[in-house]
């Protein structure tokens, strides 16, 4: 059986029972047989269902924040703004697949030649719980406008919000069955990957994840799109505006609890300004309230599992053991609920665990630097690759810094990092591969076929 278990008191809401092996063949099987005549209804018809689904999802967007607080603990103004953001990227779809899709002539000597976009098939989507409606719409709109299938295996935590994804689909009227939820462990991926007709997959989790995910789609020449985890460098220059600079760093840290891939983790920061920008940030992240993520006034929430708030405060003692100073917060609160304090360390070196490690929680690293090759070489210094950012009042220097010398698929200068569905998406190094949204995002998984006339 899969269970969710509410974070906040550490009671089960429900158990699922689990897909057998004869019931995952059949959903991939119908999808597949939907899926071959999904690809021929005219974009025209598919984006009337992909605005229809927006629609539904800002009709229901309380419910489903609601959801989102019961199963993985995100507050509910958070809830209601994941739900905004998936709506979105249905209207940024429909509204843009006929743009991303139309042929692309190229000139050649011959009497016809182009680019043709064609649908591959059903798409394998492996997707975590911290944005249990966002990850899955930004590869669920792109995939259906595109003309493929989907199956989706959500963390076991959230299966109700995966199901509820299942139900807002076919009220939208999608075809029933084209994009289906399987509930299944972890351990049982490989049975849907090894399925014929499934062409390609898509993961969002750990490297460990992507690594298996990889491994065994390698083995039978399947495409894979791993969006892996990260450890997000935020230099701060000695010229920057501390005050915004704090502010984007604690927005940065804390939002989800901390709970992101692209969460801002290392902030690297110029050691002319190092004392005040850790003043102000103390009383920035200490300013949160903790609690019910059901109240509106909550804006940091219990962490989705008591393991993965143990894992944390391991990391951190672990950092303090090898001399880190802790700023504020580290300690395990008493009462139900896997809640964690905002926390800071200061004096942070790499080797140290929340300098090198991924940390999924609201605890902040500080290290110093004392001139831009430094800091560079600190932000580099990771196995990870996803997201940089760089304040300073010298915005051209920010952009040469971001554009040339961090490693990272996405940068950003005097501001959050964050997926924006007109961008592309995505990681190097152990972040992983491909990337999610944009024009870029709905090509991952198609045929990009070459078309000659002669």
């Amino acid at each position: 059986m899969a269970k969710s278990i509410n974070p906040t008191t550490g009671e089960t809401i429900s158990l699922y029972k689990q897909h057998s092996p004869e019931s995952v063949r059949r959903a991939i099987d119908a999808s597949a047989a939907i899926q071959e005549e999904w690809e021929h209804v005219i974009l025209a018809a598919r984006a009337v269902h992909m605005r229809d689904l927006a629609d539904i999802l800002t009709t229901r967007r309380q419910e489903l924040a609601e959801l989102m607080a019961l199963e993985m603990g995100k507050p509910v103004t958070q809830g209601l703004a994941e739900a905004d953001k998936c709506a979105w990227v249905c209207h940024f779809y429909a509204d843009g697949a006929q743009r991303m899709l139309d042929d692309l002539p190229i000139e050649t000597g011959r009497s016809k030649s182009y680019v043709a976009y064609r649908p591959l098939g059903v798409i394998l989507a492996v997707m975590p719980w911290n944005f249990p409606f966002w990850q899955v719409f930004r590869f669920l709109a792109p995939t259906l406008m595109a003309g493929n299938g989907g199956i989706l295996k959500h963390a076991s935590n959230v299966t109700g919000a995966a199901l509820k994804i299942d139900e807002m689909v076919v009220q939208a009227g999608f075809p029933d069955g084209l994009f289906r939820t399987v509930v299944l462990p972890a351990d049982r991926v490989t049975e849907v990957l090894d399925h014929p007709k499934i062409v390609a997959a898509t993961l969002t989790g750990s490297d460990a994840a992507g690594r298996a995910i990889a491994t065994q789609a390698g083995g039978l020449l399947k495409k894979t799109l791993l969006e892996l985890g990260g450890s997000d460098p935020y230099l701060v220059l000695h010229d920057a505006n501390v005050d915004l600079a704090v502010d984007v760093c604690a927005t940065g840290r804390m939002l989800n609890g901390g709970q992101s891939c692209i969460a801002a983790k290392r902030f690297i920061v110029h050691m002319s300004i190092l004392e005040e920008f850790t003043a102000k940030l103390t009383t920035a992240m200490g300013g949160a309230v903790m609690g019910d993520p059901m109240l509106a006034t909550t804006t940091l929430g219990p962490l989705a599992r008591h393991d993965l708030r143990d894992e944390l405060h391991g990391q951190v003692v672990r950092s303090v053991d090898a001399g880190a100073r802790l700023v504020l917060g580290g300690v395990i609160p008493d009462g139900p609920g896997a809640f964690y304090p905002p926390t800071i360390l200061a004096d942070v070196l790499p080797g140290m665990a929340v300098f090198s490690e991924e940390t999924f929680g609201p605890v902040a690293s500080i290290t110093s630097f004392d001139d831009e090759e430094h800091a560079v070489t600190l932000a580099n210094d990771s196995e990870f690759g996803l997201g940089a950012a760089v304040f300073t009042k010298d915005v051209v220097r920010g952009e040469r810094m971001a554009r040339d010398q961090l490693d990272a698929g996405a940068c950003f200068v005097n501001a959050i990092v964050a997926s924006d569905p007109r961008l592309p998406f995505g990681g190097i190094k152990a972040s992983g591969y491909g990337r999610e949204l944009a024009t870029i995002g709905m090509h991952e998984f198609l045929n990009i076929k070459t078309v000659v006339v002669g």
